[in-house]
């Protein structure tokens, strides 16, 4: 197998253990609960601290690769999360369980941005539209294929396995990377910024997890908004420092560069609209229209479907039509599929739902992969780690947003209702609302120039003709008529 195909491939497997593992959990929580003697509703702080920690340990995260090399850090971060795993099959309380979740959090935290960062160092620029590609399924799949995993292993053999299974997959990764990738590390690693990673950190962790259980009703709204604001405070305190620091943990100059500039803004709001999605289709699903979480699991994989039929056609698209023309087309695309599950009611055949769905995800994955290529079009190999550091802080951002701004819109549609008990009729606005915030994000892709990536899109802009030689042209044509008319 060729490596362009084998490194992805590697990424993709260690990405898809933890997107999946971070909602697998979701449906099994009644059963874990029961069986080491708490509440399920106790028992979501599990939850809600793998969130703490992934968003407190992202921003050391290209520091990290840079000082001790990609590979080493891939590697032992797959480690770090095999090792949370065996805690939480293992858990007799609940102290012991979210212990587990926090060490399995700093695994992830770790494993999402070195991974993108050990597919661009070791993969030319252009075949990168197709490695990226490979790397975007697992973030696709794994919300809809967890919750439905989950129920299955819980209810058929015992949600232990839903922790174990990861062995095995990641004893696989760690021996593929040691031996396919190679030990490329930075020849001059920056001093570490202390204070800028707590600031940043207490930043990232209070907004991203404040938002996070927003969603969630898992603490008062008080509690919540405090969360959030402590988290602003930290990170604006960050941002006036990062100004006079020469290595920050995030480095905000590089928005300078226009494809990163537009794929974290133009990125943060599609992915704020489209990461609503695992949240909002199986409630409606479950709550609206009555299925139970498995049958609710195998609708919902359509666009998992959508998704992996993508990946072999992203590259000649891009290619085609070039990033710019195609983020922006196909963001407002995208976003109509989503707004679209707005129509969707009990009476709605559930084959016409996943149709809606395989070719909204094919859409959906066409859009991811080609904005978290874009972001690297422009990044210089010695600051590559700082570039996968910031483009993942954003995405753990948004889809935290995405989370609570689907959950606020519902919970104010049912206020509107004037009801207490969540029915299919409170869903539709809040697909409306995240459609056209996903539709939002093309703008800033139409400011993008019109060759954006062409060296890793391959895509080639037709240049116009010389200004001097249309005005040649233009004389040669005059003179032509002239002599005709004197003839």
């Amino acid at each position: 197998m060729q490596r362009e195909r084998l490194i992805p491939l590697i990424v993709a497997a260690a990405l898809f253990m933890e997107n999946m593992d971070s909602t697998v959990i979701a449906t099994s929580l009644p059963a874990i609960a029961a069986d080491i003697g708490t509440s399920p509703l106790t028992l979501k702080l599990a939850i809600t601290s793998y969130l703490l920690s992934l968003a407190v340990f992202i921003p050391a995260s290209g520091w990290t690769a840079d000082r001790f090399g990609a590979r080493a850090v891939f590697s032992i971060a797959i480690g770090v999360f095999m090792l949370g795993s065996i805690g939480c099959a293992i858990s007799t309380s609940v102290t012991d369980f979210v212990i587990a979740r926090i060490l399995q959090g700093i695994g992830g935290a770790m494993m999402t941005p070195v991974g993108r960062l050990v597919l661009l160092r070791s993969i030319d620029k252009s075949a990168l539209v197709n490695a990226m590609a490979w790397v975007t399924v697992p973030a696709l799949i794994g919300p809809v294929v967890g919750p439905p995993l989950g129920g299955f292993i819980t209810t058929y053999v015992s949600w232990h396995w839903i922790f174990l299974i990861n062995i095995p997959i990641g004893l696989l990764g760690i021996y593929m990377a040691l031996k396919y990738i190679e030990p490329i590390k930075s020849e001059n690693p920056e001093p570490f910024d202390l204070a800028g990673m707590i600031l940043a950190g207490v930043g990232v962790a209070g907004i991203a997890f404040g938002l996070s259980v927003a969603g969630l009703n898992l603490l008062p709204w008080q509690l919540v908004v405090g969360l959030v604001t402590i988290g602003t405070i930290s990170m604006t305190l960050y941002v006036i420092r990062s100004k006079r620091t020469p290595s920050p943990v995030l480095d905000f100059s590089m928005l300078r560069l226009p494809t990163l500039r537009a794929s974290l803004t133009g990125g943060f709001l599609f992915r704020l609209g489209i990461g609503a999605l695992p949240f909002l289709l199986p409630l409606l699903m479950q709550v609206g229209f009555g299925l139970t979480p498995f049958q609710s699991g195998l609708v919902t994989f359509a666009s998992a479907v959508g998704a992996m039929g993508m990946k072999t056609l992203a590259a000649r698209i891009i290619k085609a039509f070039g990033f710019r023309n195609v983020m922006m087309y196909n963001a407002l695309i995208s976003a109509v599929f989503v707004a679209v599950c707005a129509l969707f009611t009990p009476a709605t055949p559930l084959l016409l739902i996943m149709v809606i769905l395989v070719v909204g995800g094919f859409f959906r994955s066409l859009e991811f992969t080609a904005i978290n290529t874009v972001a690297y079009a422009d990044v210089d190999p010695a600051r590559m780690s700082r570039a996968t550091t910031l483009v993942s802080v954003n995405q753990q951002l948004a889809i935290s947003a995405g989370v609570a701004v689907a959950a606020a819109c519902v919970e104010t549609t049912m206020v509107w209702h004037g009801t207490s008990e969540l029915t299919a009729r409170d869903f539709w606005p809040a697909f409306i609302v995240v459609g056209v915030i996903a539709a939002v994000s093309a703008w800033s892709f139409y400011k993008l120039p019109a060759d954006a990536g062409q060296e890793i899109s391959g895509h080639r802009v037709a240049e116009p003709a010389p200004v001097k030689a249309v005005e040649t042209a233009a004389q040669e044509t005059t003179e032509e008529h002239r002599d005709q008319r004197l003839g």
